[in-house]
């Protein structure tokens, strides 16, 4: 896969469509490559005339890390205090402009999932003029008071990485198992999910850049003020069972831009399940077919 220079870091990247297709770009969560956008969830997107481009957040992936920097102090800035913040959500917004700078492209339709809805919120605002449309899936506005987990998701994301690959995997298959979806019709099997946590664990295993990544969240100011300035269809999708951003958190999104649609998806917790990616598909390329008429 290509590597982009943005913002003075490098970016890992990789794209489906074709590029002169509109630019639609995909931004994942926390501690979580690109990788866990589907190929085949972003030839669906490609098919409907988009060109898809999906990178590795800063910290994660193949994207730089930022081992250098010290471990942030997380119970100090959650009292306020913001200065062992290796980053904030706003330069991993930056880090997506610059990524479309390096790719030559002027405008873009912008999905975000969890941390990635956060990170495409703080994008739309800070860089409106780059921002057809925004899709913020899963997600939150940055006020503590909606959007919170569970005491089990939150424990689950929080816990102890594993001392060893073996560790690391089952950890990773038990937190998905915690906040992935229940509902018979998206639930995977733990053969799924020990699939899928091998493949993130081979081609990357960074954990402390989800550590860093949190410390971005939590130094990261409230957006609901700055999201009522936006001038661009918004979309807000998320699941009535999602145990690690409740679904608050989208309805407030929702709530804090003029004209947003919210979609309420039974049944759907933390996660993207395949019998959904129809509607998800859809439901995008519907709010992107109103920035461009």
């Amino acid at each position: 896969m290509p590597r982009a220079e943005a913002n003075g870091i490098e970016l890992e990247y990789d794209t489906f469509g074709a590029p002169q297709d509109q630019p639609l770009l995909l931004i994942m969560g926390l501690g979580t490559q690109m990788t866990a956008w589907d190929p085949r969830f972003c030839a669906m997107l490609a098919e409907r005339g988009y060109y898809v481009i999906r990178f590795d957040n800063r910290d994660i992936g193949l994207s730089t890390q930022f081992d250098q920097m010290p471990e942030p102090d997380l119970f100090a800035i959650l009292g306020g205090d913001t200065s062992t913040a290796p980053y904030f959500l706003a330069d991993m917004a930056d880090d997506a402009a610059g990524l479309l700078d390096a790719l030559g492209i002027e405008r873009a339709h912008v999905v975000g999932a969890s941390m990635g809805g956060m990170i495409a919120q703080e994008l739309a605002i800070r860089h409106s003029e780059r921002v057809l449309s925004l899709c913020s899936i899963m997600s939150t506005t940055g006020n503590r008071a909606v959007g919170q987990p569970s005491g089990e998701a939150l424990a689950a994301v929080m816990s102890p990485r594993g001392a060893d690959r073996a560790q690391a995997i089952e950890r990773t298959v038990i937190v998905q198992r915690i906040i992935g979806s229940k509902t018979p019709e998206y639930a995977v099997t733990d053969e799924v999910r020990y699939r899928r946590a091998v493949d993130a664990y081979e081609r990357s295993y960074r954990p402390e850049g989800a550590t860093r990544q949190v410390a971005a969240i939590a130094a990261s100011p409230d957006r609901t003020e700055a999201l009522g300035t936006l001038k661009l269809p918004v979309l807000v999708m998320h699941g009535d069972q999602d145990p690690l951003v409740d679904i608050s958190g989208g309805r407030a999104t929702a709530a804090a831009v003029h004209g947003a649609e919210l979609v309420v998806f039974p049944g759907l917790a933390h996660d993207l399940p395949e019998p959904l990616w129809p509607a998800i598909v859809e439901a995008i390329t519907g709010n992107a077919a109103k920035a461009t008429g």
